[in-house]
Formats: structure tokens, C-alpha cells, sequence
């Protein structure tokens, strides 16, 4: 079974257009190697994009896996709420716009599975409680 770690941006007041650009460019990348090449794009959605990524590999190295056995399953970016705004014209008139928001929820998943390391823990249980019980290892 896989280990997934999740990590969530709301009401980011970019559009999301402009984010998935980005997004297209580091989705077959692993994530530490994406972490690194994103301050070299030229977008300002590349840094709020590498905030997120940062936040799934720690939430993955605090439960003790290595930041090289992950992989993205999944980079979604998705709309939140608009702001209506609008700018003053000529004549009087007033222009309409959007200010669009977007939500970015990354999934990193971890290809190797830790279950060897929890055996061993319940094992060197099991044998301190027998030799409580017994005063020797048996």
C-alpha cells in the first residue's frame, strides 16, 4: 500500500491558468529535483507552486520517508472564488472585471513502504516484555 502526503494552498489570488502553465512544465519531474528548477521559471507561480511542494516532502520526511523515494500522483489546481471588480472608462463608464483565484492541492506519494521498519519495532517489543517476564532473552 502507498503512502500518500498531501499539501493544500486555498484562495491564492492568481488565475489558475497561469498556475496549470507552470504546473505542465514540473509534472513528470520528481518533486525535490521541481524544487529546485522552479525558482529558475520566470512566473510568479512558480514560487507559490514550490511553497506548496516544500510542504509535502516535510510532511514526508516527519513520517520518515526520503525526499528521492517520491513521486507526484497528483498536481491539482483548481478555481476558487472571484473577486468582481472594475475600472473606471471613459465617458463615465465603468469596465467589469474578474479577479480569479485558484486552490492548489499536491499528492506526493512514496514508492518504497516502510512496513519493514514498524516489524522491527513490534519485534523489539515483544522481546523487551518477555524479558521483563522471564529475566533472560529467550
Amino acid at each position: 500500500m502507498e503512502k500518500q502526503f498531501k499539501a493544500t494552498q486555498k484562495y491564492l489570488l492568481m488565475s489558475p491558468r497561469k498556475i496549470r502553465l507552470v504546473v505542465g512544465v514540473i509534472k513528470k519531474m520528481k518533486p525535490a529535483e521541481a524544487v529546485e528548477k522552479l525558482p529558475f521559471i520566470q512566473k510568479r507561480a512558480g514560487a507559490e507552486l514550490a511553497k506548496v511542494i516544500k510542504s509535502a516532502i516535510t510532511s514526508a520526511k516527519n513520517a520518515g520517508v526520503s525526499d528521492t523515494d517520491l513521486i507526484f500522483k497528483e498536481i491539482q489546481i483548481g478555481e476558487g472564488p472571484r473577486l468582481k471588480r472594475g475600472r473606471a472608462a471613459s465617458r463615465g463608464m465603468w469596465h467589469p472585471f474578474k479577479r480569479r483565484m485558484a486552490h492548489i492541492r499536491v499528492i506526493l506519494v512514496s514508492t518504497k513502504v516502510q512496513v519493514e521498519k514498524k516489524e522491527e519495532k513490534k519485534t523489539e517489543k515483544v522481546e523487551k516484555k518477555e524479558i521483563k517476564k522471564n529475566g533472560t532473552k529467550s
